[in-house]
């Protein structure tokens, strides 16, 4: 997959393409049936994407946490079978173009659309000017078919990226989940702990997160891979502020249950796969481990299902 981060960086002889345009926080199920739409024959299937947020510019204080980095954004983009994607720089000189700008120099211009499949709700241009309509009739005149998609829903539920976040922070990860399409997860650095897990109950890797979105304080089944690598293990996580020993900070630690060859990872991501009990004081150190290790066996029993079943 090509990412070309400017419409500069385009070459002049790129495309025709078929486009879909968003910002794909989480990228769902519903970005995801949108992005296998966009393969037609003789065409590029390409994202048009924004880097940061347009909220982030324009509205900061209504701005939402965002569920992904922009890395895993990317690397979703590429697992449903997209070859380019525009990640055009979030500006207010961007905003200010009219919709028959935008749709001049960047989809025609730039990406040399024939198809554009975008959500029914679509709005974009200055002000948010224009839409679906304003698209079609755009296209009529620069040679480019609109097919509009409608909202996705899941048991009766519209799928939206704002209601896999409201998911996720309450704590209903396996929700989330099948909305998705994915697991939910969070990635970044492993940092280094107080030591008290190695010392008085179990090891643990310890996430700094880059993930704007995190679920609720508890414990939660996960699987761990290791990002410089293809090591990967079926884990449990807890999510919170070690009451047991008076913790201040919010802390991320992960407990794996494979076997742990070689050095320790530097960067990993932590799929979110269900919830097994809320964050809660222990009387003694001894108590939690015992709890984490019957959370451990919980999560065991979940893993070897999961697997069985072909999921990973």
């Amino acid at each position: 997959m090509t990412i070309f981060r400017s419409p500069a960086e385009v070459p002049a002889s790129f495309g025709p393409s078929a486009v879909t345009i968003g910002n794909f926080d989480g990228v769902h199920a519903g970005h995801r049936q949108i992005m296998r739409q966009l393969k037609s024959p003789g065409l590029t299937p390409v994202v048009l994407t924004f880097d940061p947020h347009p909220a982030k510019v324009l509205a900061p204080d209504r701005a939402p946490k965002l569920l992904m980095t922009m890395a895993q954004r990317l690397r979703a983009f590429e697992s449903e079978g997209i070859q380019a994607v525009l990640l055009l720089p979030f500006s207010t000189d961007l905003a200010a173009l009219t919709p028959e700008e935008f749709v001049r120099q960047v989809l025609v211009g730039t990406l040399k659309a024939r198809l554009v499949l975008v959500g029914e709700d679509f709005r974009f241009g200055h002000k948010q000017a224009g839409n679906i309509d304003t698209l079609r009739t755009l296209g009529r005149q620069y040679g480019f078919e609109v097919s509009p998609i409608a909202p996705i829903e899941q048991r009766h539920e519209r799928i939206s990226s704002s209601r896999v976040r409201k998911l996720v922070t309450e704590g209903a990860v396996s929700r989330a989940c099948r909305m998705l399409g994915a697991p939910f997860a969070l990635e970044g650095e492993v940092v280094k702990g107080q030591g008290i897990g190695s010392k008085q109950t179990v090891p643990t890797l310890n996430l700094a997160p880059r993930n704007e979105t995190l679920p609720k304080s508890g414990v939660y089944v996960t699987r761990t891979r290791d990002i410089d690598s293809t090591r990967e293990w079926p884990s449990i996580t807890n999510v919170g502020y070690r009451p047991t020993f008076n913790g201040k900070e919010l802390t991320i630690e992960t407990f794996l249950l494979g076997p742990f060859d070689g050095s320790s990872p530097q960067k990993i991501e932590v799929k979110f796969l269900a919830f097994v009990r809320d964050e809660r004081k222990f009387d003694t150190p001894e108590d939690l481990k015992k709890q984490i290790l019957r959370d451990a066996s919980v999560a065991i029993r979940l893993h070897r299902r999961l697997s069985g079943l072909g999921m990973y």
